[in-house]
């Protein structure tokens, strides 16, 4: 989550939550388990962070043809990249209400708004109803 710290990845999975640098190693476990247990082929977007065109991250490609896809979005375009929505987003929801006095706070508030999130789908499918991200449905 970037609004706790901005060099830290951290996804949440039905398996617990993770927490780590962003390296090629990282990704790597977060696409295995992006891509375990699913019957249909994945299909994943990524923006062009140095990492995710590194050479183990592009021979893991190569090895999981079948099961994932990944399309990269041209530079220098955050307008077509679908977490910049679920950026604005959240940082609307942790500005809201009380301000954060430190750092375990906001990571708080972070959270609070994304578990929020998690209940309301289609507000995050709303996202994708914007013409520049509409390519992604």
């Amino acid at each position: 989550m970037r609004a706790c710290q901005p060099d830290l990845f951290h996804y949440q999975s039905g398996q617990g939550s993770y927490k780590n640098r962003m390296n090629s190693q990282t990704l790597i476990k977060f696409m295995q388990r992006l891509i375990r247990g699913s019957k249909n082929k994945i299909f994943l977007i990524l923006d062009n962070l140095k990492v995710h065109h590194s050479y183990k991250v592009q021979e893991w490609f190569e090895n999981h043809e079948a099961e994932i896809r990944v399309f990269f979005l041209p530079s220098y375009t955050p307008e077509l990249n679908p977490d910049e929505y679920l950026n604005c987003d959240l940082k609307s929801g942790v500005h809201s209400g009380l301000p954060a006095r430190d750092k375990n706070q906001l990571c708080q508030k972070a959270l609070s708004h994304l578990r929020k999130l998690q209940k309301l789908p289609q507000r995050v499918m709303k996202y994708f109803k914007h013409p520049k991200i509409a390519y992604a449905t």
